[in-house]
């Protein structure tokens, strides 16, 4: 078990990757009551192309399986898991996103009675035709719900301009129609596939004696039996700039008008886990150099009555995929994003970009992200999602410190590009 200390964030990280491939982060903090577990496998809603673990040929199968595959995760031949962590004091959840799945527990009883039963369930499907029928109609109401979502269909309408081949666009949990043809067939060869225990991680944090806890992961998994574990190749549609739709939108019953500016990268990002995040980092920082809510372009949008406070801008980057997406509601939604790419496309010039606007920035995320460490909500969550090879969430504070503005105009260069760009708008229905 190797053992990791980040002695400016006071934590230590155990780690270790058992004979069957899995690997196991432990992150002790005896002064908490609550022991949080996160179990998750390196799929999501994406990964609908694949060769079946044991085949030679490429499947395609039907959209929202990833998420389909979570929902009935928890449902055994013996009743719902869900009864089983409430008998034993912890509550438990689990979310898919568009590159994994995670399942998670918090408790502050039974720690390793409750981890055991994560695993076990996790690694013991349980499928049939019956309730896979039962589910669909479930899902069905979600999926509708989402679909009367403005917001989320905004957010999604982008991602169809910027993505129009890339499974990215379509929703995590697919549609009416595609999730109607799941069978429990197809949801056993995804899971074989994807829920080998080379393919997952599992992360604790919380009370507990990492020695200890190693000890019971390690003869947990020793009393299984997995496939070999091979390579999964996944595939996924070539798209250039040309394919970008420049422009679309849809009504639907808002008070105003919403728009969305998507900035789509195209170059190669780093492949190194430090410099990825480094380049995550930078790209979200000059974001905020150029549209936060201190920022003199977001006081004078403001100002001018173009932007409220719906406004916001996030960036995402993940396997096979990194976008922006900024924008929110205006009676002006067409002069909106036009100021808003013209901002984008000259921010070389920007008198944003200044060494001391990009201290008191790195500074503010600093703090927020010391202040974020003290939630193992916030931990179990984030660490999965944030893993960048051996590069983890506690090597963050090393990445914002070596970011300089050279390193942020250097990136706005490779990331914002006029062919990148696309517009979404949502207009009031009649």
């Amino acid at each position: 078990m190797d053992k990791k200390s980040y002695p400016q964030i006071n934590e230590t990280l155990y780690t270790e990757v058992l004979e069957n491939g899995l690997t196991v982060y432990l992150l002790p903090k005896n002064d908490y009551h609550k022991t949080y577990g996160l179990f998750t496998t390196d799929y999501g809603s994406i990964d609908n192309e694949f060769v079946p673990l044991g085949k030679n040929e490429m499947i395609r199968v039907p959209d929202g399986i990833a998420h389909f595959l979570e929902h009935k995760m928890f449902e055994k031949e013996d009743g719902d898991v869900f009864q089983a962590f409430g008998r034993q004091g912890a509550s438990a959840n689990a979310f898919t996103s568009f590159t994994k799945t995670s399942y998670l527990f918090s408790t502050t009883d039974q720690v390793e009675k409750n981890l055991e039963t994560l695993i076990d369930f996790v690694q013991a499907p349980y499928f049939t035709e019956e309730t896979v029928e039962k589910e669909k109609g479930i899902i069905g109401q979600e999926i509708q719900m989402y679909l009367d979502d403005s917001n989320w269909r905004l957010f999604f309408g982008i991602l169809g301009n910027l993505y129009p081949k890339h499974p990215l666009h379509i929703d995590i949990a697919g549609t009416v129609e595609s999730i109607s043809q799941i069978t429990a067939d197809d949801l056993y060869t995804c899971y074989h596939t994807f829920y080998h225990p080379s393919n997952m991680t599992l992360f604790v944090v919380g009370k507990m004696e990492p020695e200890e806890m190693m000890a019971s992961i390690r003869k947990n998994q020793q009393q299984k039996t997995f496939a070999a574990a091979a390579p999964i190749k996944r595939h996924f549609p070539i798209e250039a700039a040309a394919d970008i739709v420049r422009e679309s939108s849809i009504e639907m019953p808002v008070q105003r008008p919403k728009v969305l500016v998507g900035l789509k990268g195209l170059d190669e990002v780093p492949e190194d886990g430090f410099d990825l995040l480094k380049y995550k980092t930078a790209v979200n920082l000059l974001l905020q150099l150029l549209f936060g809510n201190t920022s003199q372009n977001y006081l004078s949008l403001y100002n001018t009555g173009l932007l409220d406070d719906s406004f916001s801008y996030e960036f995402n980057l993940d396997r096979s995929f990194h976008f922006a997406d900024i924008g929110g509601d205006s009676d002006q939604p067409e002069q909106l994003a036009a100021e808003l790419e013209r901002i984008l496309l000259s921010y070389e010039d920007s008198p944003e970009l200044t060494e001391e606007n990009l201290d008191l920035l790195k500074k503010k995320m600093i703090g927020k992200y010391f202040q974020s460490l003290n939630s193992l909500e916030y931990i179990a969550n984030q660490f999965s999602q944030s893993l960048f090879g051996k590069t983890t969430l506690f090597d963050m504070l090393s990445v914002i410190e070596a970011i300089c503005l050279d390193d942020i105009k250097k990136i706005g260069k490779q990331f914002i590009r006029k062919d990148g760009l696309s517009r979404f708008y949502m207009y009031p229905k009649n």
